[in-house]
Parts: C-alpha cells; structure tokens; sequence
C-alpha cells in the first residue's frame, strides 16, 4: 500500500508516466502517480522516487509501491525509501536507459539552444563535432619532427609519393597509415591526454562529516576543522591541512530555547588542480574511477558546481607565443569574443576565453609549474572550466554516452578555433558565422592538429600521495637562505632556542598527527596489497576499467 502522510490515508498507487523534465541524469525522477481508495481515483499527484523503486518492466496503468509520500502541494511529494538509496551503483546507468525506454522519446535536448542572433549562446550543442586527421596535420607532425618527406615516408615504411599525395590531400588517411605513423613516433601518440583538473561538488541535505564519511570514504581524522566564512559557510575540514581537499559546510548553532545544537545542512567538495590528483589516490585504494565516484556522488543527491577538464600538451605542440600573437591580432574566433591575455615570455603566457560558466584557458604549464618550484612533463595546456549547468551537461554527456574524450573536444571545436590569416569583423556580425564563415579561412596548423590529434588521447590519472612535502619545499626554497644569513652572522643558537621555545598551534599538532595516520595507513595498504604501485605516484593510468584493472593489480 501507499501512505498519504499528507491525509494519513493509504491509497493504492497507480504509475501513469514520468514527466517531461525528469528525463534527466537524476536517481530521483518525478513520476506521475495516481492515488485510488476502493477502486476510485481519488488524486494525481507528481511524485519524487528513487529510481530504484522503478521496475525494468513498468507499464502505464501498473500498481506501484510507494510506501510513505512526504509533502504537500506547494513544496511537492517525496517517496523516497532509504534501502533504494543505497542500492548498487552499477545499476545507476541502467536505470537511466530503462527510464528513457519508458518515455520513449529517444535524446532528449537537456539544455536549450540558443538562436543565432542572439548575444551570448548559454547552452552547449548537443552533437560530437571535431575535426578528422588530414594530410596538412601530418605536414605539420613532420614539420615538427623537422623531417624531409622522403625521410618521414621511410621512417613509417610507406612510400615517398603515398605520403606526397596524403598531405595534398589527393589520398585518404588509413587506419593502417596511422598505425604504422604511432609505431614509427611512439611519443606521438601520448602528445596529448586528458585529465579532470578541479572538481566541486555540492550537496544539498548533507554535513560535511557525512560527505567525507560517505561520498568521498576518507578518514576524517585526517582533516583539520577550522573555521571558514568563505563561500556562504562556517565550518572548512581540510585534508591534512592544506586547501588542496577540502569540505565546506556550517558550524553547529545552539538553540536559544532548548541549548540543543541545531545543525544546518549543505555542504560542497572541493578538489583543486593539486587536490584531483591526490584524490586519485584515495580512488587508487578504493578500486574506483573517477566515473564510479561521481556515480557515488550522485546517489548522494550531488550537483556539480564546477567541473575542470584539462586537455594536457605533453609534445609541444602548441607555441604559445604564437597562441597570445594570434589572439592580440584577433585571429580567432569564439562563441564569446570576450578574452584576457595574462602573463610575459618569461614567466609563461595564459589566455582567457569566454566567462563563467564556461571558459577555455591555454597556458604555459611547464612555466607555471617552474615558477612553484616543480617540475612537469607537461608543457602547455588547454582547459575547459564548466560551472553549474555546464559541467553537469558534460557529466550527462560521459554517463550515457561514454564519450568523454571525444565530447570534450566537440566543446572545445565548437566554441573556439585559430586562423592563419585576418579576420573581417563585419562577416562575424551575420547567421551561421562558424560555418559560412570561419571554415573557409586557413587554420592555424597548430591549432587544428591539436583538435584532430585529441580525438585519439586517453582520459588518465596520476595519483599522488598527500604528505608535508609542500611545507617542506616552501621552507627549502624561501626560510633555508635566510637561516643560512642567520647562521653565518653568529645568530644560529637564537634560531635554536626559539624553536626549542615554540608552541605548536591545535592545527599543526593535528596536522603533525594527520601525516602520521597517513604513514601508517599507506604502510598497512602496502602489506594488504602486496606493495602495489604506492611507490609510483608518478605514473599515470588511463582511466579505462579494464586497463586499469590490468596495470594496478587491484583484488576488485
């Protein structure tokens, strides 16, 4: 039977259909239901389920057991049973197609279309669009490797006029050419890869306890709570004490009347650049990708507040140099003609496209990364940063499809784009600019290899180990040369005193403490798991099931 607990009255549930908006990547869809008590229709509500409650062979007009119906009519009906919350998450995807199944309306277009002579276009095309490899990006990749035709045609065992005639373009590019062309320059083929760079997560009707208890499955004695008046809330709980992973949600209150503690829920997830990839080690010992993970976080009613993608250029193929001339002379185009150019030469260039939420950033990363005192294999990169209904859009996209790699460029295809020649500002003011237009002007050789090349990368993650390695390298680049000036002016035995004086703050003992539940929750993973892969943070796994089943050993 179904509760009412409106009425307080049981009634027998009748499934009549979902509705149009609940066609969406959610675990609680609305439904339409209808209520009948001794055989009359008595209500049609609409109804919030867990999805689970939906059987794979649910028909209009079948008897559905909702057990209670929580709410009213300006706030809406719930019937959401906490046993199908905590269902399988491999399940999740199925679910999906089963409720698409039942409304029978193929695709369904989650955000609209803005029209052409509109201003600003807030909604991503809903197509895979990329360029394909040409023969002018295999002049390029052979300009680059600085080879002649006849030495490139020998090197990948093809003849002389075959690759004349593929980079005019009178000869189709194979499979087999591109095979013999990725055994000849194996580098070529990992020029580019693809990694999440920022994760943020919001949920609505949890504390932050439950999310890192819950969601993300960590110790929580190995983050520091503090207080925060960042982002709307109170409370922070900062993994081993730096901002890299942390929780934000709001600090417990008293009740005036009863002195009992109130506590408020809400709370976000925030991963930074840094932050992804030591998490990635937390997925590493769980045996989770990062798409199981953000199915986790979706059972808990999670919505993605921003989402980074980061398409990394580990051959180079991008100049920088020549990216910030091409912009400062306007020749690009993009959805958004706004942009910002930041930086020098020097210390490394960035360029800005579009604004939230979604902007392209390309920057210098190895430069970035030198001006931290690090090093990286990476020498620039393209990001993608969604916010709100953008990332949530791609989220989707990766669900049904699995197709992260190739929608990402799509994206980055249909919002921005190089040319090698000058752009006429009264053609961008007509219909249909992209394709009228700008597809007739040269490319950008760089650029649209860049594009075409991406479509074949993998999605990896390189997990690292969190650890007071950042301290330590801030003390060794900025405190060491000035305890050296110390000590050489007679002034070292201060020094020593002063430390040997020195009170530790509750946040440093606890993160002194944080390192070491670290150390000994690494070295009992070690014997667990045979000292797999933790002496190989470094290296990187594509972030494919099976491949990383077959490279890590994981027992799952």
């Amino acid at each position: 039977m179904t509760v009412l607990a409106e009425t307080n009255q049981f009634y027998s549930a009748t499934f009549l259909g979902t509705t149009q908006h609940s066609l969406a990547y959610t675990n609680t869809p609305l439904i339409k239901v209808g209520l009948s008590l001794h055989g009359e229709l008595q209500a049609v509500k609409i109804i919030k389920v867990n999805g689970n409650q939906l059987s794979n062979n649910l028909k209009l007009g079948d008897f559905i057991e909702l057990g209670i119906i929580k709410g009213d009519e300006l706030n809406g009906y719930t019937a959401i049973s906490i046993d199908s919350i905590q269902a399988d998450d491999n399940n999740y995807r199925k679910l999906f197609t089963d409720l698409e199944s039942l409304k029978n309306v193929g695709k369904y277009q989650l955000l609209k279309l803005v029209k052409n002579d509109e201003k600003e276009d807030n909604a991503m095309e809903d197509f895979i669009k990329a360029p394909k490899l040409q023969g002018s990006h295999i002049k390029t990749i052979r300009n680059m490797l600085n080879l002649k035709q006849t030495e490139f045609a020998e090197k990948i065992g093809v003849s002389g006029s075959l690759l004349s005639y593929i980079e005019i373009g009178s000869k189709p590019i194979t499979d087999e050419f591109v095979k013999k062309m990725y055994t000849a320059f194996p580098d070529l083929k990992n020029a580019l890869d693809l990694q999440f760079d920022w994760v943020t997560i919001t949920f609505s009707d949890m504390t932050g306890e439950q999310v890192i208890n819950n969601v993300m499955r960590l110790k929580p004695e190995l983050f520091l709570e503090r207080s925060t008046t960042q982002n709307f809330y109170t409370r922070e709980f900062a993994f081993a004490g730096e901002k890299n992973i942390y929780v934000q949600d709001f600090e417990p209150t008293k009740d005036v009347d009863t002195n009992q503690d109130i506590q408020k829920v809400g709370a976000t997830m925030y991963l930074t650049g840094q932050g992804t990839r030591l998490f990635e080690k937390a997925l590493l010992e769980q045996g989770l990708t990062w798409k199981k993970f953000f199915v986790q976080a979706k059972r808990f009613k999670g919505t993605f507040s921003r989402l980074d993608i980061a398409l990394n250029d580990n051959w180079g193929l991008l100049d920088m140099d020549e990216i910030i001339e091409a912009t400062q002379q306007n020749r690009f185009w993009s959805k958004s003609r706004s942009f910002a150019i930041h930086g020098n030469n020097q210390d490394g260039w960035t360029a800005n496209f579009g604004k939230s939420p979604f902007v392209i950033r390309i920057y210098d990363k190895q430069k970035e990364q030198e001006q931290k005192g690090l090093e990286t294999s990476i020498k620039n990169r393209v990001e993608l940063e969604l916010h709100a209904n953008r990332a949530e859009q791609v989220i989707s996209e990766w669900f049904e499809n699995d197709n992260l790699v190739e929608y990402s460029l799509s994206i980055l295809y249909t919002y921005l784009w190089f040319v090698d020649e000058p752009i006429d500002e009264e053609e961008l003011k007509g219909t249909h600019v992209r394709e009228r237009y700008i597809e007739s002007l040269k490319p950008m050789p760089a650029w649209s290899l860049l594009t075409s090349l991406g479509q074949s990368m993998k999605f990896v993650r390189e997990p690292k180990e969190q650890s007071v390695d950042s301290i330590l390298s801030w003390i060794m680049k900025y405190v060491v040369p000035s305890l050296e000036v110390l000590k050489k002016t007679g002034h070292w035995h201060e020094v020593i005193e002063a430390m040997d004086k020195a009170n530790l703050s509750p946040e440093q003992e606890k993160l002194i403490k944080a390192n070491l539940v670290n150390a000994i929750t690494n070295s009992k993973a070690n014997l667990e798991h045979g000292n797999l892969n933790f002496d190989k943070q470094q290296r990187k796994y594509v972030e494919e099931t099976a491949e990383f089943e077959r490279k890590t050993n994981l027992p799952f």
